[in-house]
């Protein structure tokens, strides 16, 4: 049951990323205002590293800034091997 939630809470956290970032690029384009850049990086450090990344690539959001399509990349890749690292441990609980 451990590993479900485990999973879910990643699920939902890069749900509410990707949203998040598309939020942003539409603000950006209407020039409204923005999510701070700060709020990006604490959602995708706090689990939602694959959505991030998903809403970079889908969006075409923050593609230019150097600093985010690396450590977006690397967030995903380490929530990944994460999730398959820990979720067969947590099943056995």
């Amino acid at each position: 049951m451990l590993h479900i939630i485990f999973i879910g809470f990643f699920v939902v956290m890069s749900i509410i990323t990707f949203f998040t970032m598309g939020h942003d690029k539409s603000s950006a384009k209407a020039n409204k205002r923005r999510i701070p850049e700060r709020t990006l990086w604490n959602l995708a450090i706090l689990g939602g590293g694959i959505g991030a990344y998903l809403g970079m690539i889908t969006f075409r959001h923050k593609t230019k800034h150097m600093n985010f399509r690396i450590g977006f990349t690397l967030l995903a890749i380490a929530h990944v091997a994460l999730l398959i690292w820990a979720t067969p441990l947590l099943a056995d609980l």
